[in-house]
């Protein structure tokens, strides 16, 4: 028995083990590795998605960004017209003033007494003109007073023409209020 030598058979055991051991480390490596690129993939295709959805929400706010520059130009086209609109119905509404106004200022004037002339900035009236008396002024501006598209007639001057002695005109400039009716009104 003493021949038997037992050595080779525990190095080959030793060897065998240690074959067991490198080949579970290079597995558990394999794995791992496995694992890291499984987790890799999938985290590179959850970020491609995500990136993808970043891409459409931002081709849908470019298109939604050129529909609102549309909408404001199509609001501020719509303001303009909407302003005409009102410009006209306002200039239609008071139309037959202007005819009114000249009516009733020939309506109004005595005799001896004659515009020179005549100013209008807005609804305001300035009139500038001759008269043989200082009553016939007062009577036109009554008359004035009197009508329904006049009112507020204010004197401002009368003078005495005292270079033209025989003829003793007055020069006079007062203010008048046009009364804006609208065709509405007018109808009623």
């Amino acid at each position: 028995m003493a021949g038997i030598n037992l050595l080779p058979w525990r190095e080959e055991a030793r060897k065998k083990s240690q074959q067991q051991f490198v080949m579970s480390i290079v597995a558990a490596v394999a794995l791992g590795v496995m694992v890291v690129g499984a987790g890799y993939t999938y985290m590179e295709g959850r970020i491609s998605y995500q990136k993808q959805r970043n891409d459409y929400i931002q081709a849908e706010i470019k298109r939604l960004d050129v529909a609102i520059k549309e909408i404001k130009t199509l609001d501020a086209n719509r303001k303009a017209l909407l302003d005409r609109i009102a410009v006209i119905e306002r200039l239609q509404s008071t139309r037959p003033g202007i005819v009114h106004l000249f009516d009733e200022m020939v309506n109004a004037l005595p005799k001896g007494l004659y515009l020179t002339q005549l100013r209008q900035k807005q609804n305001k009236i300035k009139l500038e003109g001759k008269a043989e008396s200082s009553a016939r002024v007062s009577s036109y501006m009554n008359r004035l007073n009197a009508s329904p598209w006049l009112s507020s007639s204010d004197l401002n001057t009368i003078k005495v023409d005292s270079k033209n002695n025989n003829n003793r005109l007055r020069y006079f400039s007062l203010n008048v209020t046009q009364l804006l009716k609208s065709s509405r009104d007018e109808e009623k």
